[in-house]
């Protein structure tokens, strides 16, 4: 406890009661949180097995156990540590609950047998289960759904799979991850007894990251607090400018009201940042006087003054890729960083396809943080496998992507009747399509769709020259409804997330004249091993770098429409653009193009808010 700061010391030593305490980037918040634990056990008597503590991510809890472990030793297994699904799964089969968890895969497949049995294809499955989680997230159940949405005829057919939705999941004894969040608030809300039982098992609960809790998520709390109690403390500690996941049903007003709802709590402000220069505190500080609704903090550090925040202008998005490339290649090779010390940080999967492109030409090693190269994206391999049938249908290349897009959109064709196909043609020694020609498959209904996808493919690998990639690619999406397809095999997503990927995938195409050198530029990153070096420069989005920190950021693509985004909310989009600048330890890099798609671009609002260019709006 010796080197935790004042402000430190006085969150974690609060004893009886609620509070919350907030904390800007890299004031140690996490620490503050273990080290209260240890404070609870080694000074207030607290026995391990009372204690709850909750977070948002398996990594983050992995995490808050490991660093439990340096202050209470063996005893830190006695501690109740997990995600609040997790918690939630522990809470409904300790009190007897019977199911089994069911698997995204296996939402999707319930999910197409639902809008199959109603005979809805107007909709996407991926939107449906979006639309109902976000419901569950907001503790909108079916009947009140169905009043919020009289009138609205696409609302109203959600709706309705909703309610057979969760019908097919009760009989077949399934819970989803809403679920688990739903049956918990609803036990311990109707049941007293089961309840108190709780409330007497964890007389300390403590809660990290509050600005991401969801409304169902905060009733779950709250049912866990004694208010008023002398012998129980209800903790959490987050940043409201942190709050990022409102796509997801997060609500920043949880940790904005928080003194409204709880009147008798109090409050601690850890505004000491240990992770950044002051130039870069000063910028999260210049950022943080536009929010519109906030806690508000001041900005603080002990750190050196550092660097100026360094802005970069490019034409386009392939000059600004070529422009990381200068920057990085000068800082590892005149300034002696290293190379995993440097983020690329960016609003939208589809905005790493440039970097990813500039870094392997001048061979600088990258890393996808939490995902995968744009052309190794499973929505961008099977178009790539449908060019490879067509360009050239009789080769080992050919073969194996025509094995991957057999089912791509769904034909029914099973696993035995491709090994049966490839059994024909080793035995009479010809290529996998002209098979499919000669194979006779004993199924009607498979023959019959052997048969179409045979006169679709043949008059495009006949006039293969005439199309470019783009033309062709462009083709496919719109004759196979591929769109569609790949949006509903899916995981609940953003559906503009795969549709961006695919149109991006379509300008890059245009830069190539053929089908053939296009495949070879493609190749490129399927061959090289740069682009999975996790000692190499990260990039990811800027909701994949939260509590992460670097010694250098590039924040590229700031421009409007992108950061903040169209869609976007404002307040959300800044305090985006917030998680992403408070990730830079030494050196802040901020990136935009003039032109961007081929357009005009406007300069991101974010920019001159950062550098103190622009004053905050008066209302």
């Amino acid at each position: 406890m010796s080197d935790l700061t004042p402000e430190q010391l006085k969150a974690a030593e609060f004893k009886d009661g609620i509070c919350a305490v907030i904390a800007v980037p890299g004031s140690g918040k996490t620490k503050t949180m273990m080290e209260r634990i240890g404070i609870l056990v080694n000074k207030h008597g607290i026995a391990p097995e009372n204690i709850l503590g909750l977070t948002f991510t398996k990594n983050a809890a992995a995490e808050m156990k490991s660093r439990l472990v340096e202050v209470l030793g063996d005893r830190s297994e006695r501690v109740h540590l997990s995600t609040i699904h997790s918690f939630c799964y522990y809470l409904l089969k300790r009190e007897g609950f019977v199911f089994e968890i069911v698997s995204g895969k296996e939402q999707l497949i319930l999910m197409k047998e639902v809008m199959k049995q109603l005979k809805i294809k107007d909709l996407t499955v991926g939107t449906v289960l979006r639309e109902i989680s976000l419901a569950k997230n907001n503790l909108i159940f079916v009947d009140e759904f169905k009043e919020l949405f009289v009138g609205d005829p696409s609302m109203m057919k959600v709706a309705v799979i909703y309610e057979r939705y969760d019908d097919l999941k009760f009989k077949k004894m399934l819970l989803d991850f809403d679920d688990l969040l739903i049956q918990s608030y609803v036990l311990l809300r109707d049941h007293e007894k089961i309840r108190g039982k709780y409330l007497e098992t964890f007389s300390s609960v403590l809660i990290d990251e509050f600005q991401d809790t969801n409304p169902v998520q905060l009733e779950i709390l709250k049912l866990l607090i004694t208010e008023n109690s002398a012998d129980s403390s209800f903790w959490v500690c987050g940043d409201d400018h942190q709050s990022i996941y409102g796509f997801a049903g997060a609500s920043v007003g949880n940790i904005l009201n928080f003194k409204t709802m709880f009147p008798l709590s109090e409050q601690f402000i850890l505004e000491l940042n240990f992770r950044s220069t002051q130039k870069i505190v000063q910028a999260c500080s210049n950022l943080a006087n536009h929010f519109k609704r906030q806690i508000h903090k001041e900005f603080k550090t002990n750190n050196i003054k550092g660097d100026d925040v360094i802005v970069l202008e490019s034409s386009n998005e392939m000059t600004e890729a070529l422009a990381l490339v200068r920057e990085i290649t000068d800082l590892v090779e005149r300034k002696g960083y290293k190379y995993n010390e440097i983020a690329v940080l960016y609003r939208a999967n589809f905005q790493s396809l440039y970097p990813e492109e500039a870094f392997l030409q001048n061979k600088i090693p990258f890393y996808i943080q939490g995902g995968s190269c744009f052309y190794k994206k499973r929505e961008i391999k099977f178009l790539l496998f449908y060019l490879r049938v067509i360009q050239d249908p009789d080769c080992d290349e050919a073969d194996e992507a025509l094995l991957n897009i057999l089912n791509a959109p769904v034909r029914y064709i099973s696993n035995k009747s491709k090994a049966e196909l490839k059994e024909f043609c080793d035995k009479k020694d010809i290529h996998l399509y002209q098979g499919l020609k000669e194979t006779r498959f004993d199924t009607p209904f498979i023959r019959k769709n052997i048969r179409e996808f045979i006169n679709f493919m043949d008059p495009l690998i006949d006039a293969v020259d005439t199309f470019g990639p783009s033309e062709l690619l462009k083709l496919l999406r719109n004759n196979l409804d591929y769109d569609r397809f790949i949006v509903d095999e899916d995981l609940p997503t953003i559906d503009d997330v795969i549709i961006e990927n695919l149109n991006h995938l379509q300008l890059s195409a245009a830069r190539y004249n053929d089908i053939k050198s296009f495949l070879e530029y493609t190749d490129t990153f399927e061959d090289s091993n740069i682009s999975e070096n996790k000692d190499g420069v990260s990039l990811m989005t800027i909701h994949k770098s939260k509590g992460l920190e670097f010694k250098i950021v590039f924040l590229i693509g700031l421009v409007d429409t992108l950061l903040p985004s169209a869609k976007g909310n404002i307040e959300e989009e800044r305090r985006i653009c917030f998680v992403a600048i408070s990730r830079a330890m030494e050196l802040l890099f901020l990136s935009y193009p003039l032109g961007y798609l081929n357009q005009p671009s406007k300069k991101s609002i974010f920019i001159d808010e950062i550098l103190g260019n622009k004053e905050p709006a008066v209302e």
